[in-house]
């Protein structure tokens, strides 16, 4: 039986402007509800308390669980069919997971940027708190990290695949696995001085216009080299001796897929063979668009390309087949999981790190607030703990490490900064917070770029452009900026509109310092470019991450111990007669030593 953790309070969030506390689902000053985020928060946020021993105290089972958690990359959540039931994305895998996992339906990421969004996530904190401001923004090694707090507590605590660090590779992961697939370095800092300039690096149209199949890519080989790596860690974790005597382990797989460009292999693409692809539901002409979405126009080098239904319908069809295949990957390491016994005894974690825009309202890639951009994919099975059901509270991937600490039955050290709130009432069933916040400085911003989504409001600002404001309630789509009826053309709204922006807009001025957020950004690009400019002249060192993958430790080798080459030789082990005795030797193995 789980624990009945019913009766533990939760922590009160932070009102913005240091007004005082409230508890989750209380009203803020601004008579919203916040669902227990509010603004600036200085104290832990675990939202709730966990035993000393962990969730799993009391269970008849001592055994802590072992944590996998899985992530893509550039997956967008409302064309999944787990959100979505008319999806023509196949992906039975997920679906499976899904129907066994708590699913929090409105998720969002605290970037829509791969490197500020992942820094976040692995933190806790937004981007802006540890200058994640882009996709060349290097974070402090002194930052703790999920992988520091589960290491901590004697995890060990792996990575394969993608994590986009700059400079450290590791954040507190003891091991990891492989390289990354894009640069850790100052190469791709985003330049304000600048703003009118497209830089080399930049999305452009190419992945749309050349949309199609491929023998292989440099994504395909990145996933697949991930996918070898993680599997082969389970069955060596499971060859480490007696159950009782191994390490738990937090393994984090990062799939690169279904990022773009839109390629993928015969099979998946063979998949929606017949499939009559839908196009965008939303179009937009360039000239009707906000000011942030003409400015990705151009800094994607769209602006002067008009694709055919053709075009768009090949790239929607190479992205669907990329999902397909990364439910293929997931289905890989949840039956290796399942082979090598460790399925009930591990938590599953899925989500992402931004979505994908695919031609809605005309855009393409992310990089702004728009739901198929920011919005993402988060599930948590453990039904040992956790019943199935589906969350409609707004949460983000910032909850991610005080969640991952109440797994394991800490919290997040008391004095340090810490924006996310544990997700544990939600997984729990009880009432848990209900707002998710984002920063975004990256490729199309001149200023700082924000976001506040509550309830069934979500509501945009940046100084350069003005605010936004959406009811998802009544316009899913996002088509009527009530921001700007408000604002710019002076309509009459309704007095609820009226005092919601008010307040949202009296929110942002408690929690962002727009003028000293600019400056540090500017300073912090500058001294990157500069940098930047100088290690690309004379002997190049890489800081990029070169895995040790050692021919003369692996296999059957003269040095390494009897006892190790048993362990290793079989799993699961068995007798004299080739009956299983699971982790335990009793007889020499055969294939171990020479036989």
């Amino acid at each position: 039986m789980p624990p009945d953790l019913n009766s533990l309070p939760a922590s009160p969030a932070i009102v913005p402007g240091g007004g005082g506390h409230v508890e989750n689902g209380t009203l803020n000053g601004n008579n919203i509800t916040n669902g227990g985020r509010g603004g600036p928060r200085t104290s832990n946020g675990n939202g709730s308390s966990s035993p000393a021993q962990g969730l799993g105290a009391g269970t008849g089972n001592n055994k802590r669980p072992n944590i996998l958690y899985i992530m893509a990359d550039q997956l967008a959540a409302p064309l999944l069919k787990m959100y979505n039931p008319s999806s023509q994305i196949k992906t039975p895998n997920l679906d499976k997971l899904a129907s066994k996992s708590v699913q929090f339906d409105s998720a969002y990421c605290p970037s829509p940027l791969c490197a500020p969004s992942r820094m976040s996530m692995i933190t806790g904190l937004l981007p802006m708190k540890i200058g994640a401001f882009d996709n060349a923004a290097a974070i402090s090694s002194d930052i703790p990290t999920y992988a520091h707090y589960l290491r901590r507590e004697g995890y060990h605590t792996v990575l394969a695949g993608k994590m986009h660090f700059v400079g450290d590779q590791l954040h507190g992961y003891e091991t990891r696995l492989t390289s990354d697939i894009y640069p850790g370095d100052f190469g791709w800092v985003v330049n304000w001085d600048e703003p009118d300039t497209r830089l080399e690096w930049y999305h452009n149209a190419s992945s749309i216009l050349q949309a199609g199949t491929c023998v292989r890519s440099n994504q395909l080989d990145y996933d697949e080299e991930v996918m070898y790596r993680s599997t082969q860690f389970l069955y060596d974790h499971v060859r480490e001796g007696p159950e009782d005597e191994r390490r738990p382990f937090c393994l984090t797989v990062s799939l690169t897929h279904p990022h773009d460009p839109y390629t993928i292999e015969e099979k998946y693409w063979d998949l929606y063979e017949g499939v009559d692809i839908e196009l965008p539901k939303v179009r937009i002409r360039k000239e009707d668009q906000d000011p942030h979405s003409k400015r990705l126009l151009k800094v994607c080098d769209l602006w002067d390309n008009e694709f055919s239904d053709e075009q768009i319908r090949r790239a929607r069809r190479a992205y669907y087949g990329a999902v397909s295949y990364v439910d293929d990957c997931i289905g890989k390491l949840l039956d290796t999981l399942r082979r090598c016994r460790l399925d009930e005894n591990t938590i599953v974690v899925f989500s992402g790190d931004h979505g994908d825009m695919l031609g809605e309202r005309g855009l393409w890639y992310k990089m702004n607030y728009f739901e198929s951009s920011v919005r993402v994919p988060l599930l948590v099975s453990y039904p040992r703990w956790f019943e199935p059901r589906r969350v409609k509270e707004n949460v983000s991937t910032l909850d991610i490490l005080p969640t991952m600490c109440d797994f394991v039955g800490v919290k997040p050290f008391p004095g340090l900064p810490m924006d996310g709130i544990s997700l544990l009432p939600h997984l729990e069933g009880r009432q848990g917070h209900d707002t998710a916040i984002a920063e975004y400085t990256g490729e199309g911003t001149i200023s700082p770029l924000m976001m506040i989504k509550r309830g069934r409001w979500k509501y945009i600002t940046c100084p350069a452009d003005g605010s936004q404001l959406y009811d998802l309630e009544s316009d899913p789509l996002e088509l009527n900026d009530l921001a700007k009826r408000l604002v710019d053309d002076g309509e009459a709204v309704d007095d609820e509109v009226q005092t919601v922006f008010e307040a949202f807009e009296e929110e942002a001025r408690a929690t962002w310092d727009f003028e000293r957020i600019t400056k540090e950004v500017l300073i912090s690009q500058r001294k990157r470019r500069l940098v930047w400019s100088a290690l690309k002249k004379g002997r190049f060192t890489s800081w990029d991450y070169n895995p040790i993958d050692d021919g003369r430790e692996k296999y059957i080798r003269s040095h390494i111990p009897l006892d190790d080459l048993e362990r290793r030789a079989r799993y699961p082990a068995v007798d004299t007669y080739g009956r299983e005795t699971g982790s335990v030797i009793t007889v020499d193995q055969a294939g171990s030593h020479g036989e």
